[in-house]
């Protein structure tokens, strides 16, 4: 098994049983610049911490999995170089060669499982790309979430994504899509993505309830909950589809593919949209750390079927 090592407050929250709360770390690595990337880690953790649980952000760092980074440990994940970013397919070579490494969503689903983590809060979940008929770009998140058995709390998937075959794709997966408190399909810095979410909870303790009722089925997997980002930092949906076609253009011109993509994409936006999508994510991050942690809260309330 993979070395597991645990910071200071993740161990503590261990021995006392108290609620735990994954966070992932290619945010603070590949998804904003110093210092913002540190002051954004800090600020969702402090979320985590103010709902009522414990932040447990995930890493590679001296050849372990670290579960939890103490002060020290996050702000110098937050001013690393050359970091690597780490899915399903790299992990472990990033653990043999004692590399630094930040874990996507797949990473940090398969992370949390081993450290019996049974919630994570990300961003957006990776899916299928657009254009995905010929470039076969499909996120490894997708398939994590078919075979994983950790609740994601997302702001549904990225909106620079084909969106209606991500969903396709995560039906065809068996994947539990749980869109909280509406009935559309929130799309990342957007509430609304114009597609109907497959089902709908209302209360942290239902999804904690129908996490366990997969269990007790013995449904591999986890289930994905679109949280939408908070109505006063979002930006409309028709705002930004223009921009996210140009962007798409520019990438497909310069040749860009595979897994730099994302990053391209997410900062050609944050300079179209003139800072506001960084914000915005900002804001639902915090948004899915609050709601993450009262899973985590009910879970520990709600006994197995």
């Amino acid at each position: 098994m993979p070395v597991l090592t645990y910071g200071t407050e993740a161990a503590e929250a261990r021995a006392s049983g108290a609620p735990l709360v994954a966070l992932e770390s290619t945010i603070i690595t590949h998804g904003m610049p110093w210092p913002q990337n540190l002051e954004t880690a800090q600020a969702v953790e402090a979320e985590v911490r103010a709902a009522g649980a414990v932040p447990a952000t995930i890493a590679v760092m001296d050849g372990a999995i670290r579960v939890g980074l103490d002060a020290p440990d996050l702000e110098r994940l937050a001013r690393a170089e050359a970091v690597m970013k780490l899915s399903r397919a790299d992990l472990a070579v990033c653990l043999a060669q004692g590399r630094t490494g930040a874990t996507t969503v797949a990473a940090t689903m398969i992370c949390a499982h081993l450290a019996g983590i049974a919630v994570f809060a990300t961003g957006g979940i990776g899916g299928v790309h657009r254009g995905a008929e010929s470039s076969f770009d499909i996120s490894a998140d997708l398939q994590e979430l078919a075979r994983t058995p950790v609740t994601v709390v997302a702001a549904g998937a990225k909106a620079i994504l084909d969106l209606p075959k991500t969903l396709e794709m995560l039906e065809t997966l068996g994947v539990p899509v749980i869109a909280f408190g509406q009935d559309a399909l929130p799309a990342f810095w957007s509430r609304d993505s114009g597609l109907a979410a497959p089902l709908r909870m209302d209360s942290a303790t239902d999804i904690a309830r129908a996490h366990r009722m997969r269990a007790a089925l013995g449904l591999c997997g986890g289930q994905l909950v679109a949280n939408p980002i908070p109505a006063a930092d979002e930006i409309a949906a028709d705002v930004l589809a223009p921009l996210i076609a140009q962007a798409q253009a520019e990438a497909a011109a310069a040749g860009i593919a595979a897994k730099a993509v994302t990053p391209y994409l997410l900062e050609r936006i944050f300079a179209l949209t003139e800072g506001r999508s960084l914000a915005a994510n900002i804001a639902l991050v915090r948004n899915n750390a609050r709601l993450a942690a009262a899973v985590a809260r009910a879970l520990q309330e709600t006994a197995a079927p």
